[in-house]
């Protein structure tokens, strides 16, 4: 069966040539033009792999691939990134993040089929064609805040602002913070705040790591301000809390 792939990238020249490129391997190739047609396509087609161009206006390649992997419908699609940098920093980000590759443009036909043979070996179609398509989440709000925690917990102890945080989403800083209201009660940070607590708990309960670690590790300036905010979330200071479990074992 012919392999099912989803090209986004802005370059019409580019694309014209992957689809040559593919077609003389009786691939089936559907294009997008920017990321949000592109991430739309994903989630309706359920495509074998996406090659995702990483410089798109409005959304571009990390973006989008960000609410791909935070949608059940899509996470589980491979993805190579296309791009024309070679700024490591750019691709230790795309790995980061899900991809599963990178080519270089311009590109070389052979190494563009053998890696796309490499990663479609790697994850087979599913034997049962006829599967239900995974629930679109519960919505764009839900996918959105989804990638939106997945960008928070990368960078727990120095979380980016709310606006970079938003621009690396494709979205802004208000209909953000709206998503979170929606899904969690919160505003972005306030859920960070409950995020660092809960990963604090489980380290002040369940390891032997010092407090002031566990302070530096979560991004409090100092181990008194990580008790003080422990105390008044959960009543007791983080030493107490360890000391009577101790205890009680």
């Amino acid at each position: 069966m012919a392999a099912d792939l989803l090209l986004i990238d802005d370059s019409l020249t580019d694309c014209r040539l992957l689809m040559d490129m593919m077609d003389t391997r009786r691939m089936r190739v559907s294009v997008a033009f920017d990321g949000k047609k592109g991430y739309q396509q994903a989630v309706l087609r359920r495509p074998d792999l996406i090659l995702l161009d990483v410089h798109m206006p409005q959304m571009d390649g990390f973006a989008t691939c960000r609410h791909l992997k935070a949608n059940p419908a899509t996470r589980t699609i491979p993805v190579i990134f296309l791009t024309a940098a070679n700024d490591i920093e750019e691709r230790l980000k795309g790995f980061a993040i899900g991809a599963v590759d990178y080519i270089g443009k311009p590109f070389n036909e052979r190494e563009v089929l053998a890696r796309i043979g490499v990663h479609m070996r790697a994850t087979p179609r599913p034997a049962d064609e006829t599967a239900p398509i995974p629930e679109f989440a519960a919505g764009r709000d839900t996918v959105l805040v989804e990638a939106a925690q997945n960008a928070l917990r990368e960078r727990l102890a120095d979380p980016p602002a709310l606006d970079a945080l938003a621009r690396d989403l494709a979205t802004n800083r208000n209909l953000l913070n709206a998503a979170f209201h929606a899904c969690c009660g919160l505003t972005v940070f306030g859920w960070l705040r409950e995020e660092r607590l809960r990963h604090g708990y489980q380290l002040v309960t369940g390891t032997d790591t010092p407090v002031a670690m566990i302070a530096e590790h979560l991004g409090y300036s100092s181990q008194g301000n990580f008790t003080k905010a422990f105390h008044e979330r959960f009543g007791v200071a983080p030493r107490d809390l360890r000391r009577d479990r101790n205890l009680s074992e």
